[in-house]
């Protein structure tokens, strides 16, 4: 009963997160793995519950897709539903202990793409232009990350449409969330068929999330914008510590 309390919250929380700034996944991979759920099942548990959060954002920015440059949204989002399945596949057959030692660095990862995803892009922006194919592959092995962790994967996209699409970024948002939910769509399903959810802790997680969900977008209406950043970045860098000396010590 106190880890279905334990990840009831962490889904309140990360649907919050999600909903203000991203980054919710930082706090139900922990969550799940304190209680009890391994490693690689734990992530994949992340995914299914916070799924039905992304989807919802995706359905409400409908009226907003189109392509990115010269890149039909079609081949976007069949190139991402390849690498998402390709991503899931792969982290299925990732032992829990390789997991635990990779997840401090894609958490590193991610947490640098939420501090500076946004700057780093306009800053490419100004400097380079990529071509349509280059983005097709770049964005096939965002899609294999979106499949095997995700983590911040939705600012990387943004930063690397950024290069081809010269609108504003904020204009990117309705494509960001299909393409992320198309990841996520093949990694449920992978996960769901693998037998890798642990469903009692992803109900509930899913039930906290959709409720924080909404919650963080009336917060948001509200809370200035740089206490919502610097709050989430806190928070993420926390948790990327902590999982870098639960590394070393399993090392140990």
């Amino acid at each position: 009963m106190n880890d279905l309390f334990l990840v009831a919250g962490a889904g309140l929380v990360a649907g919050g997160m999600n909903a203000l700034a991203g980054g919710g996944s930082f706090v139900t991979l922990p969550a799940l793995i304190a209680a009890g759920v391994p490693s690689v099942q734990a992530n994949a548990s992340s995914t299914v519950a916070l799924y039905p959060g992304g989807l919802a954002s995706a359905w409400a920015y409908r009226d907003g897709l189109g392509p990115i440059g010269s890149v039909r949204l079609r081949a976007l989002v069949v190139i991402t539903l390849i690498g998402g399945i390709a991503g899931a596949l792969l982290l299925l057959l990732t032992p829990s202990k390789t997991f635990d030692f990779v997840v401090p660095w894609l958490l590193l990862i991610a947490t640098l793409a939420l501090a500076f995803g946004r700057r780093f892009g306009e800053w490419m922006r100004q400097r380079w232009h990529i071509g349509q194919m280059a983005v097709l592959v770049i964005q096939f092995a965002l899609g294999v990350y979106g499949g095997y962790f995700g983590g911040a994967v939705g600012i990387m996209m943004m930063a690397v449409w950024g290069l081809l699409d010269s609108r504003e970024l904020k204009l990117l948002n309705a494509p960001r969330t299909l393409l992320v939910s198309a990841a996520n769509t093949m990694a449920v399903v992978a996960f769901v068929i693998a037998h890798a959810v642990h469903w009692p802790e992803t109900i509930v997680m899913l039930i906290g999330a959709t409720l924080g969900g909404y919650g963080g977008a009336q917060v948001g209406r509200r809370a200035p914008a740089n206490v919502i950043r610097y709050g989430t970045l806190l928070l993420t860098a926390c948790i990327t510590i902590a999982f870098f000396v639960r590394a070393y010590r399993s090392a140990r």
